[in-house]
């Protein structure tokens, strides 16, 4: 009881990190493409310096700002609780939600393909209070008596938490269009792009990694094979050297991989046509598939140390190998079909989150608090 007992007083370390992580998030969908920052003689308050509605505006707009706070609004409750709770946790979360939701609006002056707007700042606002609302109202239920956190504590390890945010990340590091399948990280594309704007000149870096740009359907077979197969074995052996011996590993691998191929499936119908949904099912992907899955089950039980270990070898290949593979012409062709639109804030987040989900998992795997983590 003693120990029950204090836990509450801790806090959620969980709904700390994923605090930080929804907000960077924010951050990027808010700010995204980070481009032509200049000065455009406009006072950064302009969105509320009028009270009429925007000329151009749509509910569907409306309703995902408002629905895009809600998680951030629980999450702030969340992360408070218990030292801030009840009507005072409800009111810093709906003040710290609009004094964000300002703040995005008031960069966003700063950017000229960018349009600050008073619907989207009372938009965002209402949506993080509605958010901070309902985690008053679950935070206790959730945080200290649920079925959820009894199994958090008998699966994973005590130092965990960072971890577990992580892996909730990886299915929805799934929903941006990439190359291959599990192809996260590819990082060439982008630092070229921003070299060639520094320095205003066409700068190609994988021309340097691979100068025979040219490949072999082969040869793109075995790429993608690698690539899935190692970025399925990077994350599940991520997520299995968290768990405790009594954890049921392979049904936990299991489940987060089915999650990645639905949030795939998923994000490939919504972004393009349903026809799409399993465009990404190729020969490279399913070879690279069962090989991963293999790999998986016989590493499912192996020591905490070599899992660690593997994962990062295998994130690190596919990460190289990504990085120094040419675009599959035929996912070209069916990038010219993706029209963004109205999911554009969306897809500028979901394309940080693909970018960086490998960088970040590399840096967690190396951190010292894994000598903690022993069940």
């Amino acid at each position: 009881m003693p120990a029950a007992h204090a836990r509450p007083r801790r806090g959620s370390p969980v709904a700390r990190a994923a605090l930080l992580a929804y907000l960077l998030l924010i951050v990027y969908a808010s700010w995204y493409p980070f481009s032509g920052w200049h000065n455009q003689g406009l006072s950064p308050l302009i969105f509320l310096e009028h009270t009429a509605m925007p000329r151009y505006w749509t509910m569907f707009d409306a309703v995902i700002n408002v629905i895009g706070y809600v998680p951030f609004g629980m999450l702030i409750a969340y992360a408070l609780h218990p030292r801030i709770r009840g009507i005072w946790g409800f009111l810093v979360a709906a003040v710290l939600g609009a004094l964000v939701s300002g703040l995005m609006e008031a960069v966003q002056t700063y950017l000229p393909s960018r349009v600050s707007s008073n619907l989207d700042f009372y938009t965002n606002a209402a949506g993080c209070a509605l958010g901070g609302l309902i985690g008053v109202l679950t935070a206790r239920k959730l945080l200290d008596t649920s079925h959820l956190y009894r199994l958090r504590q008998h699966w994973f390890a005590p130092h965990a938490s960072q971890g577990l945010v992580l892996m909730a990340l990886w299915p929805l590091a799934q929903i941006y269009p990439t190359s291959f399948l599990f192809g996260q990280g590819q990082v060439l594309p982008i630092l070229s792009e921003w070299l060639g704007e520094l320095l205003e000149m066409d700068i190609d870096l994988l021309s340097y990694v691979r100068p025979d740009p040219e490949l072999t359907v082969e040869q793109y077979w075995l790429s993608e094979t690698m690539i899935t197969a190692c970025g399925m074995v990077g994350a599940a052996l991520t997520l299995l050297c968290l768990t405790r011996r009594t954890a049921p590993r392979v049904l936990l691998a299991a489940t987060l991989l089915v999650a990645a191929v639905c949030t795939k499936t998923l994000a490939s119908a919504l972004l393009f046509t349903p026809e799409n949904a399993f465009a990404w099912i190729t020969p490279g992907a399913q070879g690279g598939f069962l090989i991963g899955g293999i790999m998986v089950a016989g590493l499912a039980f192996a020591p905490q140390v070599a899992q660690r270990r593997l994962a990062i070898a295998t994130i690190l290949l596919s990460l190289v190998v990504v990085n120094s593979t040419p675009v599959n012409p035929y996912f070209s062709a069916t990038m010219q079909a993706w029209v963004q639109g109205k999911f554009l804030n969306f897809n500028g987040a979901a394309q940080f989150l693909a970018l960086l989900w490998p960088l970040c998992a590399l840096w967690f795997l190396w951190l010292p608090s894994h000598q903690l983590n022993k069940p």
